[in-house]
């Protein structure tokens, strides 16, 4: 393992809603082996689907999604693309918003960030751009033109990243985590 930074953890979130993968901001969350339970993305396991076409959809595979982290440099920079005043955290089904790394996107994978608690996420990689925040954003600034498919690219290398929880505890806002920075 390399060099670590120190990271404030800007809000935490849960998508418990069953219509929506918008997420709500929450003071605390229990990451378990699986992700926060009560989340969408919550299991170890889950159904392949567009993104894992190298198996046929529906098919039961390993959850390298259990928990979503972005930076709130990294969505600033998004609005600022976009032309927008702001991206929310929860629009994009964050489930912690951080601040203090900037590329947290191209953080390698094998990465881990440890809370004060002693809970872990092992980073999986960059949580790939799709068109549902797109469409979340779209209806936030309607008089924008094409956000849908603008965020899309607009995103690309900043949407954050997607990880599995390494070891269990609390998380909550305001804690400073450290993120240690695998070398690939």
């Amino acid at each position: 393992m390399g060099k670590h930074h120190e990271v404030e953890i800007f809000s935490v979130f849960i998508a418990n809603q069953d219509d929506t993968f918008v997420t709500t901001k929450t003071e605390e969350a229990v990451l378990e082996y699986g992700g926060i339970p009560g989340d969408l993305h919550f299991g170890l396991t889950k159904f392949a689907g567009a993104r894992e076409s190298m198996y046929k959809r529906g098919t039961e595979i390993f959850n390298r999604r259990q928990i979503s982290i972005v930076s709130v440099e990294e969505c600033a920079w998004i609005a600022e693309k976009l032309e927008v005043e702001q991206i929310l955290p929860e629009w994009l089904g964050a489930n912690i918003a951080i601040k203090g790394l900037g590329n947290l996107t191209k953080l390698a994978p094998g990465s881990r960030i440890v809370f004060p608690s002693g809970a872990g996420i092992l980073c999986e990689g960059e949580n790939l751009p799709c068109t549902q925040p797109g469409e979340v954003i779209q209806h936030k600034y309607p008089a924008n033109a094409n956000l849908t498919t603008r965020f899309v690219k607009a995103s690309l290398g900043q949407r954050g990243i997607v990880g599995i929880v390494e070891c269990p505890g609390k998380i909550r806002t305001g804690d400073t985590a450290k993120v240690i920075v695998n070398n690939v």
